[in-house]
This record gives C-alpha cells, structure tokens and sequence, in this order.
C-alpha cells in the first residue's frame, strides 16, 4: 500500500518536472521582437531591423549576445562588426545559407589548412584594391576533384 502511494507520488512528481521542463523550454524558446528590444539593442542591431521578427530564436540569441559584448570592443571592431550586419543584411536566404556552410567547411578545417588559409587570407588582404578587386571578379578556382553544378540538359522537343 505505501509502496503504491510512493509510486504513484514519484509519478505525479515526474509528470511535473515534464510539465515544467517544457514549460520552461517555451519560454526559453521566446524570442524578442524587434520592438521589445532595449534602445541599445535596437541602436547596435539596426542593420538586422528588416529581418529581426524573421529570426529564429537562436539567431536572435547570438545577435543579442553580441550587442551585449558590442559595448566593449574596440572602436575599428564595433565599425567592422557594423559592416558586416549590413552585408548580412543584403544577403538572399540562400547566400546566407551558403555562407554558413562554407563557414562550417572552414571551421572543420584541421589546424594546418586553417593556418594556409589564414596566411592566403592575409596575403590577399595586404594586396592593393584594385588587384583585389580583379581577383574578385574572376570565378573561383576550383579544388581538385570538386564537382560543378552542371545544369540538366534542355528538354527536347517532341518528334513529330
């Protein structure tokens, strides 16, 4: 008889904690709009104001912790930072997407690529504009053995 009451008591309590943990799941999962934004937010995050509401509430989060670290960076880095949300902001949702999964790529990079790459970024950023700008324009070079997006041939027409 106690042994049920214990039981059914441990239960009752699990079912509890469930409702709670989910409960608490929802409202982490509760993203600001851009309306409930502090005025420092708002100020910080303005490039992203035309997408804000659009945002997953991951998104949101990592916005909103950089807007928290954005008082004490660097005066060049809140400019490059505010740079770089106005040509996120630019962004079509598949180059977003792509931008992403190159940034994946890169960070799956084991250490010794990632220093090669570090040192072409660096070389290519020493270049001056006009030669960067040219190496801009020309189509990427290609890596060996990566595939190409061949499009499908075009459909024929019927034989008569």
């Amino acid at each position: 008889m106690a042994s049920e009451r214990v039981r059914a008591l441990s239960r009752a309590l699990a079912v509890v904690a469930l409702a709670a943990s989910a409960a608490h799941a929802q409202i982490a999962l509760k993203s600001p709009s851009w309306n409930e934004l502090s005025d420092h937010d708002r100020q910080v995050l303005a490039p992203l104001a035309s997408d804000w509401n659009n945002l997953d509430a991951q998104r949101k989060a990592k916005w909103l912790g950089l807007a928290k670290r954005y008082p004490g960076l660097a005066p060049d880095q809140q400019r490059r930072i505010q740079g770089q949300m106005r040509e996120w902001s630019r962004l079509t949702p598949d180059q977003r997407n792509a931008a992403r999964e190159r940034y994946k790529s890169l960070k799956a990079l084991p250490p010794d690529q990632k220093n090669a790459m570090r040192q072409k970024w660096q070389e290519y950023q020493s270049l001056p504009p006009d030669k960067r700008r040219e190496l801009s324009a020309r189509p990427p070079a290609r890596a060996p053995g990566a595939f190409s997006r061949v499009p499908p041939p075009a459909p024929r027409a019927p034989a008569q």
